[in-house]
């Protein structure tokens, strides 16, 4: 029975890889929304994305991966669901193994180079592992970079990527929800990341087309 309900958790599971691109807040509304779902969320944040924290918000993320858990839930500011922190160097931990079942991996945000050595199948840390293997065993690979202008080389990169099964999701928003408020902007962004993932997480209104009159003439005009 406590195997049976292991794997039924296992399912559950999603890997969430946060490298060091600006744009640390899509990686906190991701464990929000994925915690008050109840999704299992394995998290590495690469060496480089505690840099780039402590530039944007002018505070450390801790190394060692109980004190981190805490800390991204002070962050995202969720007590429930399942949370379990790597170390970026850790590549013993249960997500560098195929055998070890997701429903898939999101890397938000996904700097140039990670995008590079994903590309080229290089596994210099745990993130970058964990995403070579979900590639290999043909699991769900989403990759949200966060860069702009994108450069010939960024775009062969990302249609290697492209090309080898991962999808392609850069962190633009819309507009046509309406939002008010940068997290407005952010969830929309998150939603359509994890619609990748057959999950939605209904916290933005979608698009149900233009309001038409009854002369057949937008409302608008």
């Amino acid at each position: 029975m406590e195997s049976l309900i292991n794997k039924m958790s296992e399912n559950r599971a999603i890997a969430l890889g946060v490298s060091g691109a600006s744009g640390m807040i899509y990686a906190v509304r991701s464990i929000k929304f994925l915690l008050q779902n109840n999704y299992n969320v394995e998290l590495v944040a690469s060496k480089s994305a505690i840099m780039v924290w402590q530039s944007e918000n002018l505070g450390n993320i801790p190394a060692n991966p109980r004190q981190q858990e805490q800390f991204w839930r002070e962050q995202c500011q969720e007590n429930g669901g399942k949370l379990r922190c790597h170390q970026w160097s850790d590549i013993g931990a249960n997500i560098a193994s195929g055998s070890f079942r997701t429903l898939g991996m999101v890397v938000i945000p996904c700097s140039m180079s990670t995008v590079a050595k994903i590309a080229q199948g290089l596994s210099s840390d745990l993130l970058e592992r964990a995403a070579d293997v979900h590639l290999k065993e043909g699991r769900k690979l989403i990759i949200v970079p966060r860069e702009t202008p994108f450069s010939l080389i960024h775009l062969r990169n990302l249609t290697a990527l492209a090309e080898a099964g991962a999808r392609i999701v850069p962190a633009i928003p819309a507009w046509y929800h309406q939002p008010l408020t940068i997290e407005d902007l952010v969830d929309f962004v998150i939603v359509r990341v994890f619609d990748q993932l057959d999950i939605d997480l209904d916290i933005i209104k979608r698009w149900e087309g233009r309001v038409v009159g009854a002369k057949g003439e937008d409302e608008h005009e």
